[in-house]
């Protein structure tokens, strides 16, 4: 690791002053880009700070009509909405602007965001911005855990939380779990502790962050679309390491992690920290017989171990993937001084939100399994390591990854594949060449020629989509058999989100059984 004590210089002197909610903002020109959950804090919280700031977003929604009204009446200089709203980069009160503030899903490559980069403007996310103003006179400034990776970050983030606050200590989960960072900062409360879930979106236009303690959980190919190239997407991934001040937390098991905190630039005695689901070394946590153990934050770490907790702790269906995310969310929090008894008692409070390996049902010996957010293979591969045997219900949007690796890996456990979605030529391709005997259904009705499916069926509708996968589904599980709905892919063809798509499924499971 390179030993760094202070934040990078920034190139505008002005925004090089700005790292506090009692700097001299007032007057800043700023073009906030996206009036959704992180733009509108970005934006409400720079009004307050008495910036001028001019919103544009391309989407003229009802809900975004409704939030730039709301940014108006607390006095924005104007709000644009639209498909010609971020053409090109605004002026903002009739003079050019100082910063741009971007919201993440907006690509890099976005006609306004190179604008800004070819005048020299400076670009920041919500995040930027929320460790910028984190410190503000009369109130404690909170330590933040960072947290980021391709899958278990909500998961993390929220066992992080719940073993701050068994500690007894005022903690939130913030960031890209759905709180945004500024709206805690501007909360009554004053946290002790920030719970950080940060997405490779939002880590790209990150510079100055400096957390406590930071973990990548894990790394695999996603968002290839957005950033590029795997190698673009897991650069930013290793970002959230940069400026760490006491442990990078890794994963052991993961070729290629460690290198990863090597690289980073952190603050002079920063250390690696691993976690494992195997036997821990020096300076790791991990796993011996049931028990979860510390041997990184001990004061002999060559002769002791803490008990920290049990795998039974970590779930209500205990899987490999569940207690790496359980020992990162332990090291995150013995960072900051949280005892061993805390970590125990926050990770059985801890409840982990719906569409996540989430029992639906059980009859007639066979599971019913809601794993909705496994969004692509990487995610579907955790869950499907953890069953045996299968009957999957798979499909969606592939955002440009591979199915081979994920089909070669897991089709001795597979019974049958139930296919939804409406991008499934590359999942089903997978399944052809490398489970040639794994039955294959599919859900989505198929049109013929360029016309509509011959019984009139619509097949971007999800939920009439995913009755028939259930459906299908029941006629291949038998006594002893997991049927798993882990998609391994994005949702959007059918349902509105992830969420949406879990809804359906439980939905159809409990019309299907009768419940």
């Amino acid at each position: 690791m390179h030993a760094s004590n202070e934040n990078p210089v920034l190139d505008n002197p002005r925004l090089a002053e700005l790292t506090s909610w009692d700097a001299p903002w007032s007057g800043l020109r700023v073009v906030v880009a996206g009036i959704g959950v992180s733009g509108f804090a970005a934006a409400d919280t720079l009004i307050e700070l008495g910036a001028v700031v001019t919103v544009v977003d391309s989407g003229d929604t009802e809900r975004n009509r409704q939030s730039a009204d709301t940014l108006r009446i607390v006095g924005a200089s104007d709000v644009v909405l639209g498909p010609d709203a971020m053409t090109s980069l605004p002026d903002v009160a009739g003079e050019r602007p100082d910063l741009v503030v971007t919201s993440p899903g907006i690509r890099p490559t976005h006609p306004l965001l190179e604008a800004a980069r070819a005048e020299g403007i400076q670009i920041w996310g919500d995040v930027e911005l929320a460790w910028r103003v984190s410190r503000r006179r009369g109130r404690r400034t909170p330590q933040w855990l960072c947290i980021t990776g391709t899958n278990g970050k909500t998961t993390t983030v929220g066992m992080t939380a719940s073993i701050l606050q068994a500690a007894g200590l005022k903690a939130v989960a913030v960031g890209n779990v759905g709180t945004p960072i500024l709206d805690a900062l501007r909360d009554p409360v004053e946290y002790d502790v920030l719970a950080v879930e940060l997405s490779s979106f939002q880590l790209h236009w990150a510079h100055s962050v400096s957390p406590v303690a930071s973990a990548v959980l894990n790394v695999a190919e996603d968002h290839v679309d957005w950033h590029g190239s795997f190698e673009n997407y897991r650069a930013d991934k290793s970002r959230v390491y940069e400026n760490t001040q006491v442990a990078c937390v890794y994963n052991a098991e993961q070729e290629g992690a460690e290198e990863l905190v090597a690289a980073a630039d952190v603050v002079e005695g920063c250390r690696a920290v691993g976690f494992t689901t195997q036997h821990p070394g020096l300076s790791m946590l991990g796993v011996v017989e049931d028990l979860l153990v510390d041997r990184a934050f001990v004061a002999d770490r060559v002769k002791t171990a803490a008990e920290i907790g049990s795998v039974a702790d970590t779930g209500e269906i205990p899987t490999r993937h569940g207690v790496a995310n359980a020992l990162a969310a332990a090291a995150l929090a013995r960072a900051v001084g949280v005892e061993p008894e805390a970590v125990r008692d926050g990770l059985r409070a801890h409840r982990p939100g719906d569409h996540r390996i989430q029992l639906v049902a059980e009859t007639d010996g066979v599971r019913w399994i809601n794993d909705s957010k496994a969004t692509n293979p990487h995610a579907a591969q955790a869950s499907l390591s953890a069953f045996d045997p299968v009957v999957w219900i798979a499909g969606g949007l592939s955002k440009g990854v591979t199915y081979d690796d994920l089909v070669r890996r897991h089709a001795p456990r597979l019974k049958a594949v139930v296919v939804i979605g409406t991008d499934d030529a590359a999942l089903l391709d997978s399944l052809a060449r490398l489970a040639p005997d794994v039955p294959v259904l599919v859900a989505t009705p198929r049109a013929e020629g360029d016309g509509a499916p011959e019984d009139g069926s619509d097949p971007a509708d999800g939920h009439a989509v995913m009755r028939r996968a259930v459906r299908l589904a029941r006629e291949q599980a038998a006594p002893g058999d997991t049927v798993l709905m882990a998609p391994a892919a994005a949702s959007m063809d059918q349902f509105t989100d992830y969420a949406d798509r879990g809804t359906a499924f439980t939905h159809g499971v409990h019309e299907e059984l009768g419940f």
